[in-house]
């Protein structure tokens, strides 16, 4: 095998696994012995330290991983500083329709509605500001009552909870039926 090639393997394996690798298994992917493989990667830590990369590769003990070099830090900290597009998942969406027709809502009774857990859901919502806890309920537990925020309200284009669209009852009852029939397949399973 060429010796690019063999250069690029090495550079897919470290980068693909984004954590140090043990030479062995370095040399078991590429198949070639470990002493081999070992100047191959330090051949490589050479020529990034010489050319003007933006990563290096770093020895660990038997190890090795890429990384990147220490000048570029300031450009990885703007880009994390930067705010991240929220996207909302069905789920999500779901989870916040309930939330928005029920508020005040607690955990416990959007998982009634949903009928499975929405933990990640919530506290995704509450991250991208769209939904907040309001309080307490005055119950044993004492649970989180969750309602939409003025950042709900903004995204999606309502003045108030009153703009919210108002369900056809039609289509009301058209949902409670596919959500028994969906429940009754369940049970039959």
């Amino acid at each position: 095998m060429e010796i690019k090639h063999i250069e690029g393997a090495i550079e897919a394996l470290l980068f693909a696994a984004g954590e140090a690798v043990e030479i062995t298994k370095i040399a078991n992917a590429i198949e070639h012995d470990t002493d081999t493989t070992r100047k191959i990667i330090r051949n490589m830590m050479l020529r990034y330290e010489e050319e003007s990369h933006g990563i290096k590769i770093i020895e660990l003990e038997n190890s090795f991983q890429m990384c990147t070099k220490q000048e570029y830090y300031d450009y990885l900290v703007r880009l994390a500083l930067q705010p991240k597009k929220a996207v909302l998942t069905d789920v999500m969406l779901e989870t916040l329709s309930i939330i928005a027709y029920k508020q005040p809502v607690t955990k416990q009774e959007i998982e009634k509605i949903r009928g499975v857990k929405s933990d990640h859901a919530v506290n995704k919502l509450v991250e991208y500001r769209l939904v907040k806890e309001l309080g307490r309920l005055d119950a044993p537990g004492r649970p989180i009552l969750f309602g939409t925020t003025e950042e709900f309200l903004r995204n999606f284009g309502v003045q108030g909870l009153d703009d919210l669209p108002i369900l056809d009852p039609v289509q009301l009852e058209d949902f409670k039926a596919e959500a028994e029939e969906e429940v009754q397949l369940k049970l039959d399973i």
